[in-house]
């Protein structure tokens, strides 16, 4: 099939399990509507591409470029660990900006470097951690860590992540009336080791277990190493399978350069058609 005057251009990448529709609009010169509306269509696994969330790349007067992102279900997200380090490399392999390159993000300016199929990318400082939180979830009391990594997160802690029930208990502590109106991400967390933890998550946005989540990571690399259990860096292994590493600094109770590096896979180039989204 031909392609279409009207398709648009897109690449479908993975940062460690996280999935992603990049679109370059520099020129702006996207029309398709209501871009939430868009956003979810395109997203939508099995009647369309499929994909954890969508980036417009836009031009910046600040950095290489900014960004509007967008959920699975349209929302808007202030920052994604992942999705930036997709971002970045398909920057860079777009030459839209060079190999170390910054860009605007609503959470602030993110900076990244790439090599080859490995980002890493520095994230803007979080929000001070609130260890120690009691929530109530149907009846039974649990233990939160919370800390906004660019976007909220809340961390438990339990022996093992593999036996969590994610999805049920996530989705409960996404919507719990303490997080409202936001809501949270949720991670369960098991340390291996100083430099090492397991981490699942439940996503706000995806409403549903991510096979990664980069600012989640991070968020649980922090909460771990605020109750003294870990060092920098940490290797976190993922629902994917895959290892993210996270370094960081420390001063006092406040955490600063903080970076998250890990594998970029390209998985295909195409032609969004009307079809797709309409």
């Amino acid at each position: 099939m031909a392609k279409s005057k009207s398709a648009i251009e897109f690449y479908k990448m993975s940062g460690s399990g996280n999935d992603f529709i990049i679109i370059d609009n520099r020129d702006l010169s996207l029309d398709v509507g209501d871009l939430p509306s868009f956003a979810r269509r395109v997203c939508e696994r099995k009647i369309s591409v499929g994909a954890d969330g969508l980036f417009l790349i836009e031009p910046s007067k600040i950095a290489d470029f900014k960004w509007q992102f967008f959920n699975s279900d349209g929302s808007v997200a202030e920052m994604c660990g992942n999705g930036s380090r997709c971002v970045a490399r398909y920057a860079y392999l777009k030459g839209i900006a060079p190999q170390k390159m910054s860009f605007e993000t609503l959470a602030g300016i993110i900076s990244a470097e790439v090599n080859n199929d490995v980002v890493k990318v520095r994230l803007t400082d979080p929000s001070p951690l609130k260890p120690g939180m009691k929530i109530n979830i149907t009846g039974s009391e649990i233990i939160l860590d919370c800390i906004d990594t660019g976007v909220p997160h809340a961390v438990c802690f339990i022996d093992n992540v593999e036996t969590c029930a994610v999805v049920e208990q996530g989705r409960k502590i996404r919507r719990h009336e303490y997080f409202q109106p936001r809501g949270t991400n949720a991670n369960f967390v098991s340390v291996i080791d100083r430099h090492k933890i397991r981490v699942r998550t439940y996503e706000r946005g995806v409403e549903d277990e991510t096979l990664a989540c980069g600012t989640g990571d991070v968020a649980a690399v922090l909460a771990a190493a605020q109750r003294d259990l870990v060092d920098s860096p940490v290797d976190v292994i993922v629902q994917s399978g895959e290892t993210l590493r996270v370094y960081f600094s420390r001063k006092n109770d406040s955490f600063m350069e903080i970076y998250l590096e890990g594998l970029v896979k390209i998985v295909y180039q195409g032609f969004l058609f009307e079809e797709a989204y309409k």
